[in-house]
C-alpha cells in the first residue's frame, strides 16, 4: 500500500508539471511524430512488461493508457515505466544514468521514458537485444542528457546537423566526436582563440607549481621536459607528456582519476581543454578540491569538469543567458551540479513573451546602420537606422528569413539582425510573428519613407569577368586648394543618389566590387546620371583607386554596409557617404 501511495504521489506532481502544457493547445496541434513516439514508447513498454511481468500480467497501478489524445499520456507512460524499472532493478534502485522525471514538458518527459526504457531492456533481455517486434527509436536517445542536449542547441541555434550513421558500433561516442569541433567553434570566440596561447602556457605553469608543491622545489622526475617557450609548436605535447609523468609519479604508473582524458587532439581549444581538465582532476586527487598551490592561474571551477559539460555550460549562457549563481564551486560534486543546471535549463528554455519588460538586457541592442522596413517582406522602406540605435527585440520572421520586429521609442519597425549588435543565439530564440500582426510605424528623424529598396542589383559577378583587365576610366585634374575632382559648383547629394552595379562579391571578406553613378535625384528615380570620377577618404585624404572599369564606369571595391567620412564625386555633385548591399538583401 505503501508503495502504491508513493507512486501515486509521485504521478500527481508529474502531471502538475505536464499537464498544463499538455491541455492549453488543442489536440489538432499535436506534432503528428511526437503522437507516433508517444505511441511506439508505449508499444514496447508493453512489450517489455510482457516478458518482465508475464503475458497480460500487470500491477494493479498499472494504467495502460494508450489514449494518444489524453491530456494525461506521457505521465502514465512515465507512471508505467517506473513500476516496469522496480520489477526489474528494484523498488527505488535505479542505474546511475536512469534519467526519470527530470524534465518538465511532454516531449522532454518522453523522450528520457524512452532512454529509460531502453536501459531496462538492456538489463532484462541484454546489451541491444531486443525482440523483433520492438520499435525503437533514434539511437541519440540512448546517450546521456548532456549528449543530447548539446545535439539539440547546436541543431537549433548554429544548424548543425549529426550526419554519424545509426549503425556505428558505439553511436554516442561517435556523435560526441562529431560535434566536438563544432561546439568549440560556437563557444570560442575569435578573442577566445587569440587568448589561448597564453592560456596554454598558463597550464605550464600551474604544472610547475604543482610538481613544486607535491615534490618540492625544482624536484622533477626523470624524463621531465619542462618546455615554457611559448612559440615552440611542441608546447602543448610537452605539456601532455610531462602531466603523465607527474601523475604516474603522484599516482601510481598507469593509475588515473574517474574521468582522465589522457590526450591532446589538433585543434588547440580542444587541446587547451584536455589539458586544463586533467591538470585540474590531478590537483583535486592530490591536494583537494578547494586546495590549490599560491600563484594557480586555473581559477575557473568550469575547468575541472570533462569538455562535453563545458561547452553545454558555455552554450547555454550564449543562447539562455544561463549563470551558475547559487552552486558552490568548491563542492565536490560542483560539476554534477552545473551539469544537472544546465541540461535543466535547455530542456525547459526561458520562453520570450511581450509581456517581458522593456529593460530586458537579453533583448536589447543597437543598429549597426541598419535598414528599417514597415513590413517583414522588406518592401516599405523606411530608411537607415543610425549606428548606436538602442531597441528592444520582440519577434522573428517565418523560416530562415533574417527580419525581426523591433521598437523604440519613436519607431516600431523590422530590421535585418544582422546589421545589429543583437547576437544570433538570441535572434533565434525569439517567438515568430505567427498569429501576430505587430503595428509597425517610423517617427523618428532618420525615416524617410515608405519607398523602394535603394541600390538595385546591377549585372552580377558574370560582368565583372568579362570586363576584367579594363583599365580605370581617368579622374579629373583637382584644383589648387581644392579636394581633388571638386569644383565650387558641385552640389551635395546623399548616398540614396548614388546608383550601385554589383559586379562581384567576396563574403568572406565582406565586400563588392561595384560600379558608381552619381544622381541629383535618388538613384531609384533618376533618369540621368553621371559617372563617379575619383573618391577619396577625407580622414586620412588619400584617394582611392578604382580597380578596373565597367562600361565606361569606374569599378571600386567596398565593404558591405554603410561607409561615411569619403568624397565620392561626380562631375557636378558628390556625397560623403555610400551604401553597399549585402547580397542576401539585394
Amino acid at each position: 500500500m505503501q508503495r502504491r501511495m508513493m507512486h501515486l504521489w509521485m504521478l500527481t506532481i508529474l502531471l502538475l508539471l505536464v499537464g498544463g502544457s499538455a491541455t492549453a493547445a488543442p489536440g489538432a496541434q499535436i506534432d503528428l511524430a511526437t503522437e507516433n513516439f508517444i505511441f511506439d514508447a508505449r508499444a514496447d513498454l508493453e512489450l517489455l512488461a510482457n516478458l518482465v511481468f508475464g503475458e497480460g500480467q500487470r500491477p494493479e497501478t498499472w494504467t495502460g493508457n494508450t489514449n494518444l489524445a489524453s491530456p494525461t499520456g506521457v505521465a502514465d507512460l512515465w507512471f508505467d515505466n517506473e513500476q516496469l524499472a522496480d520489477q526489474v532493478f528494484g523498488v527505488q534502485t535505479r542505474p546511475p544514468d536512469w534519467f526519470g522525471a527530470v524534465g518538465s514538458t511532454r516531449e522532454i518527459i518522453a523522450r528520457n521514458v524512452r532512454h529509460d526504457l531502453e536501459i531496462a531492456a538492456d538489463n532484462h533481455l541484454g546489451l541491444n537485444v531486443r525482440p523483433p517486434e520492438w520499435r525503437g527509436a533514434a539511437p541519440l536517445l540512448r546517450c546521456t542528457r548532456t549528449l543530447q542536449n548539446a545535439v539539440e542547441i547546436l541543431r537549433r541555434f548554429y544548424n548543425v546537423q549529426t550526419t554519424t550513421p545509426e549503425s556505428v558500433l558505439n553511436y554516442c561516442l561517435a556523435v560526441a566526436a562529431e560535434i566536438e569541433d563544432d561546439m568549440v567553434e560556437a563557444v570560442f570566440t575569435a578573442e577566445a582563440l587569440a587568448q589561448l596561447p597564453a592560456q596554454i602556457l598558463a597550464i605550464r605553469g600551474d604544472l610547475e607549481r604543482l610538481a613544486d608543491e607535491r615534490m618540492g622545489l625544482n624536484n622533477r622526475p626523470g624524463g621531465w621536459i619542462g618546455n615554457r617557450d611559448a612559440d615552440s609548436p611542441t608546447l602543448a605535447g610537452d605539456i601532455f607528456l610531462d602531466l603523465e609523468l607527474l601523475a604516474d609519479t603522484l599516482l601510481g604508473q598507469s593509475v588515473r582519476p574517474e574521468g582522465w582524458i589522457g590526450g591532446i587532439t589538433n585543434p588547440p581549444a580542444t587541446t587547451y581543454q584536455n589539458l586544463r581538465h586533467d591538470l585540474e582532476l590531478l590537483a583535486d586527487e592530490t591536494l583537494a578540491v578547494s586546495e590549490r598551490p599560491t600563484g594557480w592561474q586555473g581559477v575557473d571551477p568550469l575547468q575541472r569538469c570533462e569538455p562535453l559539460v563545458q561547452n553545454l555550460v558555455l552554450l547555454a549562457e550564449q543562447a539562455y543567458n544561463f549563470s551558475p549563481l547559487g552552486l558552490d564551486a568548491n563542492a565536490p560534486d560542483y560539476c554534477e551540479q552545473i551539469e544537472a543546471a544546465a541540461n535543466q535549463l535547455v530542456e525547459n528554455p526561458p520562453v520570450v513573451d511581450v509581456v517581458e519588460t522593456d529593460d530586458d538586457d537579453r533583448l536589447t541592442a543597437e543598429s549597426n546602420w541598419a535598414f528599417s522596413y514597415l513590413d517583414a517582406a522588406a518592401t516599405q522602406y523606411m530608411g537607415i537606422m543610425p549606428g548606436g540605435t538602442p531597441f528592444r527585440a520582440w519577434y522573428r520572421n517565418f523560416g530562415d528569413s533574417n527580419m525581426m520586429f523591433v521598437s523604440g521609442d519613436t519607431f516600431a519597425v523590422y530590421v535585418d539582425y544582422r546589421f545589429t549588435t543583437l547576437p544570433a543565439t538570441v535572434f533565434d530564440s525569439l517567438p515568430t510573428i505567427e498569429n501576430v500582426n505587430p503595428i509597425t510605424f517610423c517617427d523618428a528623424a532618420w525615416c524617410n519613407g515608405p519607398g523602394p529598396t535603394p541600390t538595385p542589383t546591377g549585372f552580377g559577378a558574370l560582368a565583372a569577368v568579362l570586363q576584367e583587365g579594363t583599365p580605370p576610366a581617368p579622374a579629373t585634374t583637382p584644383l589648387p586648394g581644392l579636394t581633388p575632382g571638386v569644383s565650387t559648383d558641385k552640389v551635395q547629394v546623399s548616398w540614396n543618389n548614388i546608383r550601385v552595379t554589383y559586379l562581384g562579391d567576396f563574403p568572406d571578406r565582406r565586400v563588392a566590387q561595384v560600379a558608381l553613378e552619381i544622381c541629383r535625384q535618388p538613384a531609384q528615380q533618376a533618369v540621368a546620371c553621371e559617372p563617379v570620377i575619383s573618391i577619396t577618404d577625407r580622414a586620412t585624404n588619400s584617394p582611392r583607386p578604382p580597380v578596373s572599369q565597367y562600361n565606361g564606369l569606374n569599378v571600386f571595391e567596398f565593404n558591405y554596409g554603410y561607409s561615411t567620412g569619403l568624397m565620392i564625386e561626380g562631375a557636378t555633385t558628390y556625397s560623403n557617404d555610400i551604401w553597399i548591399s549585402d547580397p542576401t538583401i539585394r
